[in-house]
């Protein structure tokens, strides 16, 4: 079933996150995948080692001619770096995709530690995209810096989940990679209720772009026409066999398995 999902977000020139990651993903899951690039990083699995971006009103211009010409079912947005960038794609989403759902996934530091979004623009991301928000997917460290809430138990991440629902997302899967312990638990909190979601933590080092991933995972399965809850519970099924079956790449953070078994999923 396809759906188009336009993806804004930086590119990873090793492949393992950022754009590059959504496009395999939403591909894998059969959807169609369009860009907008906010940023080229040169990185590998060690870590980013420089940013270029990309100037705003061409990211626009991007935005823009995709939206007019092709058309989105879902948009997913990643990494966009300044509160600049950030009222700019407020700006054009709310004029050329009003009513497209909307998967805001708040890249905010890399795995290997290099800030993607300034501190400066946390409360620009609040105000003008979490309003937008179908659906918003934080870690740990980015619901604490979103909330000021201290975040060690399901309890806080459901404190903080309600937090972020009173900025005006619609719903947010708090995900729990960051938290201690063998069972991983992710939260899904909605104004009609929660689900949680709970496996096995996977012990490796290729975990880069699981957010990026899961966030495209997301934002196709709400562009074919999924449910909220069944959108994440695919992407999240789709994200733990990348992890197990990762090809093993580079000396760092390596990268998942996006390719696997795609008719699983189409």
């Amino acid at each position: 079933m396809r759906g188009r999902v336009l993806i804004i977000a930086g590119s990873d020139s090793g492949g393992g996150a950022g754009i590059q990651a959504d496009i395999k993903t939403v591909t894998a899951l059969n959807g169609y995948a369009m860009t907008a690039i906010t940023a080229l990083t040169a990185q590998d699995t060690n870590g980013v080692h420089g940013v270029l971006p990309v100037p705003i009103d061409f990211l626009v211009q991007q935005m823009r001619l995709v939206l007019a010409d092709i058309g989105a079912d879902a948009v997913k947005i990643g990494m966009l770096a300044t509160a600049d960038i950030i009222n700019a794609v407020a700006d054009t989403l709310a004029h050329a995709a009003p009513g497209v759902a909307l998967v805001a996934d708040p890249v905010m530091v890399a795995k290997g530690g290099h800030r993607l979004l300034d501190e400066s623009a946390t409360g620009a991301l609040i105000r003008r995209l979490l309003p937008l928000a179908a659906i918003v997917t934080p870690n740990v460290p980015e619901a604490e810096a979103m909330t000021g809430i201290d975040i060690r138990t399901v309890d806080d991440m459901r404190r903080a989940g309600h937090a972020l629902l009173n900025y005006g997302a619609k719903a947010v899967l708090m995900k729990g990679g960051h938290m201690d312990g063998p069972v991983l638990t992710d939260l899904l909190v909605t104004r009609d209720g929660e689900q949680a979601f709970t496996g096995e933590r996977v012990e490796t080092r290729h975990t880069h772009g699981t957010g990026c991933t899961l966030s495209s995972a997301i934002a196709t399965g709400l562009a074919q026409g999924l449910s909220v809850a069944d959108a994440v519970a695919r992407a999240r099924r789709y994200v733990d066999i990348a992890i197990r079956t990762a090809p093993g790449f580079g000396h760092g953070h390596g990268p998942l398995n996006h390719a696997h078994t795609v008719g699983d999923f189409a």
